[in-house]
Order: C-alpha cells, then structure tokens, then sequence
C-alpha cells in the first residue's frame, strides 16, 4: 500500500505537528509542495496564503493507494486519485475564512479591507468545494467536528490528539499563581486573562510568545510573570506548582490542558470550547458559561475554594495518551481503508 502523508506546513513542533508525527509512525512516508522553496526555511510561510491552495492542488499522487491529509488550512484540499481513500484529519477549518474572519479583517488596514474581504470570499468557495475531496473526515474535538458539519455539510468522527502524558506528571507542593500557556495573539484572550488575575489579586504567570508580547507587557502589572518560551522540565514544573490553569478563549482542543491535568492542576475554562472535550465542571476544574471576566473570575474562586486529587487528574489525561491515540487512529483506519490491519 503506498501512502502519501500531507500537512500544511512544518516550520515547528506545535499541536498538529505532534499528530502528525504519530500519524507519520502508522506509515513513514513524506511529501512536501514547491512552496516549500519559498518559505526562507519556514521563515514566511503566512505570506503564502493565496498561493497555498494551488501548492497542494499540484500533488501528483497517482499511484497512492491512501493519502491522510493534517490540515488546518489547505492540505485537505490534495486531490487524491481515482480509487484512494482520503482520510482528512482536521484540527479545525480555517478560522480566518470562518468564525474569525470578521476579527482578521478589523485588524487590516482600512483601505486593504475590501480586497482581502474578496481574496478570503474566492477562499471560501475553494474551501467548501475542496472538502468534497475527503473520503472521511476525522475531528479533533465535537467543537471540531460542529464546524465540519456547518460549514462543509460533512460528518467527522472524533479521535483526540496525543498527549505525551509521561512527560507531564503530578509533584508536589502548590502556590497561588494563575497560569496561561498560549501564544501571545489576539484570540488566545491573554488580556483577559490579566484582566481576572488583577481583579483577583493573584499571580499570573504566562508561558508564550508572539506579536502582542509588548502590548500585553504594558497591560499587565507586576503580578504578572512572562516567561517566554520554556523546555519541557520548566514547563512541566509551572503546571505543578500552578492553582489552576486558565484558558478564557475558544479552543479547538487545547492540549495543554490536558498537559495540566496531566500535572495534577485543575483547569479553568469554556463551556461550549474544545476544553469541555477534558473538562467536567466539579471534577477536573470548572467550565464559565462565557468568556466575560465576571464569569471567569467566579469560575476560578470555586476551583480555588477546594482540594484537588492530583493523581485523579492525571488519570482523565491519560484517556487522551499517545497510546490510546494510536488505539483510536488504528481502529478507525481498520474501518475505512481496505486490506489495512494494525500490527
């Protein structure tokens, strides 16, 4: 069976790099486009957005019996050929064409806007029309999978992605500061974070980076700790010592959640948000039924007014481990791709 793996891009070791990975260990192959040459070793790839499309359409698979597309912006749009089966595994359809478009288009320059408003309506169309391509269509959350069906019309089933549990475990001893491990862009709601540990009176350590570094710097007080990026030890150490993880934003998952329960720490954050996929309000954090501070802030002092089983915790990430993620992916592909059987 010959099998083409396609992903977006793979300039870092981020969420959908580290599904992919454990994908790519079901079958070693790898393909890359022409765009790769344009990237400056990975250094400008956003740039390519408009031209990403044509990149992936441009595959030649013939001869590929599977192709299992990772995509978060246009690998699932690979044209397979005739008798394949593609499996398309979605860490989430591209918010900027979607549920953030209006939010991306604020931030452009006012003269830019109606071009770049067309230039993401051609986006669309391709986007909808592409996800015909897909044989099956695999989600990484049921907030995930909801998108799928509302703006492709198309059903997913649902395999979490891997969590390097051993990695991350419970230790001991507990301090009282907050803490946020996200990049430092817009949806990611790290203002508002700040805004819940001030009016709380608490630390705030957040772990990340990115374009907002400066603005969020001047924002916060001198409760507030940046710590930029961090190896998985100093990591693993933050999350332990942590009263509660705070994630005030929408996520599509969010795998350092499942990281800090991992750690034995509670979690804070959205009912509705790719978090509630980990989290049961009352028995691994709390879920705020919205994102406003008021909201949050109560969700935080009733994790805050009680005792956590740190082991306990990090049994529910264990249900989302590599190992059960290989048991899920393997299943599904005994299902749906013929003559495949797992070793």
């Amino acid at each position: 069976m010959r099998v083409a793996l396609v992903h977006d891009w793979l300039t870092g070791m981020r969420g959908g790099e580290a599904v992919l990975a454990e994908i790519a260990s079901f079958f070693p192959e790898a393909h890359t486009s022409f765009l790769q040459k344009l990237t400056f070793g990975g250094r400008w790839y956003r740039g390519l957005l408009s031209l990403m499309h044509y990149g992936v359409t441009g595959f030649s698979l013939d001869g590929f019996d599977l192709v299992i597309s990772s995509s978060h912006c246009v690998a699932k749009g690979v044209i397979p050929p005739p008798g394949a089966v593609h499996l398309c595994y979605c860490h989430t359809p591209m918010r900027y064409l979607w549920d953030q478009r209006e939010e991306y288009l604020r931030r452009m320059t006012p003269v830019l806007r109606p071009l770049v408003r067309a230039k993401l309506e051609d986006l669309r169309a391709w986007d909808v029309v592409s996800a015909a391509r897909v044989d099956h269509f695999i989600a990484n959350s049921k907030l995930v999978a909801k998108r799928i069906e509302r703006y492709w019309r198309r059903q997913a089933e649902i395999v979490p992605p891997p969590i390097d549990v051993t990695s991350f475990t419970p230790g001991d001893g507990r301090e009282d500061y907050l803490l946020m491990v996200a990049a430092l862009v817009p949806y990611k709601r790290v203002d508002v974070g700040i805004e819940v540990a001030t009016r709380m009176g608490r630390p705030l350590h957040v772990v990340g980076e990115g374009p907002l570094a400066g603005r969020l710097r001047r924002q916060a007080g001198p409760h507030v700790r940046f710590l930029q990026r961090l190896g998985t030890e100093e990591l693993r150490e933050q999350f332990r010592r942590a009263a509660l993880l705070l994630v005030p934003n929408v996520e599509d998952f969010g795998m350092v959640t499942v990281e800090a329960l991992a750690c034995g720490t509670p979690v804070v954050g959205l009912a509705g948000s790719g978090t509630a996929d980990a989290v049961q309000s009352g028995v691994h954090g709390e879920l705020a039924p919205d994102g406003s501070p008021e909201a949050l802030i109560a969700a935080c002092e009733t994790v805050l007014a009680r005792g956590w089983d740190r082991a306990a915790l990090h049994r529910r990430a264990e249900s989302f481990s590599r190992t059960r993620f290989r048991q899920r992916f393997g299943f599904l592909l005994e299902r749906h791709v013929p003559g495949y059987r797992q070793a």
